[in-house]
């Protein structure tokens, strides 16, 4: 597409979609719309040049003026957080399901010729993620439908509103199904961040407050793989631009278990813990990676970064942000 006409990001104080706008202005994009409803002091990148806008997307007016005008709309704005935040706000989760039907009114009646939304891992079955050696999830495993309880069925829900959309009026929607997204410039405390980040913090603070202990939420045997932002944006924008129409996953296909995931940090930290295992916390399911058959098919391409490299870029990033004084030890 030309880089004069408007982009509008649904989500842009958020961590995937700031490191969206970042990654379009440093390829020459000029018209860019970021959009979120917090106030601009707590978004975790905002670029001057970029036209700001703090909107409640819930609501149906908000959706039009972040639409107006758009060429191409990226819907990553959604009220979530990490499994802690997943498994005791439902309802909250559910609401996010305003978001994506007003944005795709308001995409419709202004004309969008794009419109990606992003979806989730957790819209699959759930009886196929009980082991914690599980077969990669395929695209088709969504169906029969067993979700995560309200935050996956409110994705598999808008799911199908974007393919209703496309297939009535003609909007070329997109849907990407994320698998666990971290890096720098994302939440890593406050109750909504992920386990790498949140594993991060944990290992930072064990280290410099020289108690050399760490909580493990459920066993640690849990399984999961980890995307890094990098490989978020640039699959996004390629599955945007694409002629591809059905939900595809975009994650990494490199499966760890949580406690596998603690060592990395522990290696990068050069510190051991003394682990406890707080069995009654939110774990989610037992196992979930990502099958890339398909988009290796359609694109030859997946997501790359190691996690053990990624690991250590945000675990640096986190460290110094608890050092400038932005977490209690």
């Amino acid at each position: 597409m030309d880089k004069d006409q408007l982009i509008s990001v649904g989500g842009a104080g958020g961590f995937i979609g700031g490191a969206l706008i970042a990654d379009l202005r440093k390829q020459g994009f000029t018209r860019l719309r970021a959009v979120d409803q917090k106030p601009f002091d707590q978004w975790y990148q905002k670029f001057d040049d970029v036209e700001n806008i703090q909107l409640d997307l819930q609501e149906k007016e908000a959706c039009r003026i972040a639409c107006k005008g758009a060429h191409t709309v990226y819907n990553l704005a959604a009220d979530m957080g990490g499994m802690g935040f997943i498994e005791n706000n439902k309802a909250l989760c559910m609401l996010s399901v305003l978001i994506n039907t007003h944005m795709l009114m308001a995409a419709k009646d202004a004309g969008v010729q794009r419109f990606f939304y992003a979806s989730s891992a957790c819209v699959y079955n759930g009886d196929k993620q009980k082991a914690f050696d599980v077969p990669a999830l395929k695209e088709a495993d969504a169906y029969p439908a067993l979700p995560e309880d309200g935050y996956g069925w409110e994705k598999l829900f808008s799911e199908r509103m974007c393919r209703h959309f496309r297939e009535d009026f003609g909007i070329a929607t997109r849907v990407a199904r994320y698998h666990n997204v971290y890096g720098p410039w994302g939440t890593w405390d406050g109750g909504r961040e992920k386990a790498p980040a949140a594993v991060c913090r944990k290992v930072a603070l064990a280290k410099l407050s020289g108690k050399h202990e760490i909580e493990i939420w459920g066993t640690g045997e849990q399984t999961r793989s980890f995307m890094y932002i990098t490989d978020c944006v640039y699959g996004t924008q390629m599955l945007t631009n694409s002629d591809f129409i059905e939900p595809i996953n975009i994650g990494s296909a490199e499966m760890v278990s949580i406690n596998q995931l603690v060592d990395m940090a522990e290696e990068i930290a050069g510190i051991k813990l003394q682990r406890s295992y707080k069995l009654d916390a939110p774990k989610g399911v037992n196992g979930r990676s990502s099958d890339n058959t398909l988009i290796k098919s359609v694109f030859d391409w997946e997501p790359t970064t190691r996690l053990r490299d990624g690991l250590e870029i945000t675990y640096r990033w986190i460290y110094d942000e608890i050092v400038q004084g932005k977490a209690s030890l």
